[in-house]
């Protein structure tokens, strides 16, 4: 990715932290929230939705933000908002290449897979997939 590409996505180099919490979550407790991070995350889709959160996983699992973020970093190795994104990012690309959405415009399958505005999409997108969802639908439209 050029100099370029990261300002204008306001792309940050993800740091690594060493949160002290993340070893106070007892490992049976982990998988289970792991269990019902995933049944809530990708099979009710809960990432199409805009306004989802961390603190509202917690309240649906009956614990805090801390042990979700925990549970997140150690299980799936990323953050609760890059989880989120990357489940929205593979259905965008679905919805991208697949003839049934060749009407919607780019900025209506973001709002469909839960973006909150095009900005946030289209720079979500660049980071995961590397190009624009314009230059991926094109690319992969172009070859079907």
């Amino acid at each position: 990715m050029t100099e370029n590409s990261h300002s204008r996505y306001n792309i940050r180099e993800k740091q690594e932290k060493n949160a002290a919490y993340r070893t106070l979550i007892r490992a049976e407790l982990a998988d289970e929230l792991y269990d019902k991070i995933l049944n809530i995350i990708i099979v009710e889709k809960r990432y199409r939705d805009k306004d989802f959160s961390a603190k509202e996983l917690a309240v649906i699992l009956g614990t805090n933000t801390r042990y979700i973020s925990a549970v997140i970093n150690s299980r799936f190795n990323t953050n609760f908002s890059c989880l989120i994104n990357e489940y929205r990012i593979k259905e965008a690309q679905h919805k991208l290449t697949d003839k049934r959405f060749q009407e919607l415009t780019i900025e209506e399958i973001g709002k469909q897979v839960g973006f909150a505005n095009r900005q946030s999409f289209y720079a979500s997108f660049y980071r995961l997939v590397g190009e624009t969802p314009n230059n991926y639908r094109r690319k992969h439209t172009m070859t079907k």
